[in-house]
C-alpha cells in the first residue's frame, strides 16, 4: 500500500538524517575537546526552559580563565529534575580563543546530543530498512511465483477486512479462498494481497487463480490482476 511505502521512506530518510546530525555533533565535540582547557566552575543559577509540554532546568556556570577573565555560560543541556544545584562545583572545558563557548565536563553535556541522535537515527533507520527489505523479499517472491508458480483454481469463501492494518482511518480488504490438495486431501486457505477498495463487485464466479510453489502450497500468490486499478 502507498501508506506503507511512505512510512518506509520517511523512517529511512529521518533515520539517516539523525545519524548524520549525530555524526556532526560527535565530530564537533571531538574537535572542541582536542585542544580544550579545563578548570573549575560554580553553578550560579538554574534557568527554566519550556519545550512543548516539558520543563527542563539548565545550569548557568561561572568560571575564571587562566588569564583571569570571569566567564558565565548556560549549559547546552538541561534536565528535570535538575542535575545540579546552585553553588555546586563542576568541571568546565573551554577554548582559550573563545572562552564563552564553554561546557560542563560531563558525558551528557558533551556527548548527549550525539548519543540521542545516534540512537534515534539507528532505530528509525533499522525500521525503515527492515520494511524495505521485507517489501523487496515479498516482491521477489511474487515475481518468482508469477513466473514459475503452478496455477490452481481456489474457491472464494469471503472478502475479509484486514483489521491488523489501517491507512487513513480505513482497513484494507483481502480475498479469502480455499483449495483442497488432491494429493494430500488437505485444505489450504489463501489470502490475497491487501486491496484498498471492496473487490466484491469485481469477482466473477466463485473461483480465483492462485499460483503456488510446486510441492509447497504454503508459498502462494493470489492473482488479483483482474481487479481494476484504483484512481489517484
Amino acid at each position: 500500500m502507498r501508506v506503507l511505502s511512505i512510512v518506509k521512506y520517511t523512517f529511512t530518510v529521518a533515520g539517516l538524517g539523525m545519524l548524520i546530525g549525530g555524526f556532526y555533533s560527535f565530530n564537533s565535540t571531538r574537535v572542541f575537546l582536542s585542544d580544550a582547557l579545563t578548570t573549575q566552575g560554580k553553578v550560579v543559577e538554574l534557568v527554566r526552559s519550556r519545550s512543548s509540554d516539558s520543563i527542563t532546568y539548565r545550569p548557568v556556570v561561572e568560571f575564571t580563565t587562566r588569564e583571569g577573565l570571569s566567564i558565565e555560560f548556560a549549559s547546552s543541556s538541561g534536565s528535570n529534575p535538575p542535575s545540579y544545584t546552585p553553588g555546586e562545583s563542576v568541571d568546565v572545558v573551554y577554548q582559550a580563543s573563545s572562552p564563552a563557548q564553554a561546557e560542563i565536563n560531563s558525558f551528557f553535556s558533551l556527548w548527549g546530543a550525539a548519543t540521542i541522535f545516534g540512537l534515534l537515527g539507528s532505530v528509525f533507520s533499522i525500521i525503515g530498512f527492515s520494511i524495505m527489505l521485507l517489501a523487496r523479499r515479498k516482491r521477489k517472491k511474487i515475481e518468482f511465483l508469477k513466473k514459475n508458480g503452478v496455477p490452481i483454481k481456489a474457491e472464494v469463501t469471503s472478502v475479509a477486512i484486514n483489521t491488523s492494518l489501517q491507512a487513513n482511518g480505513r482497513n484494507p480488504y483481502q480475498i479469502v479462498s480455499q483449495w483442497q490438495n488432491p494429493a494430500t486431501s488437505k485444505v489450504h486457505v489463501f489470502s490475497s494481497e491487501n486491496i484498498c477498495f471492496d473487490p466484491s463487485d469485481y469477482i466473477s464466479g466463485d473461483e480465483v487463480t492462485v499460483l503456488i510453489e510446486r510441492n509447497n502450497p504454503e508459498k502462494y500468490y493470489v492473482d488479483i490482476s483482474f481487479l481494476p486499478e484504483l484512481s489517484g
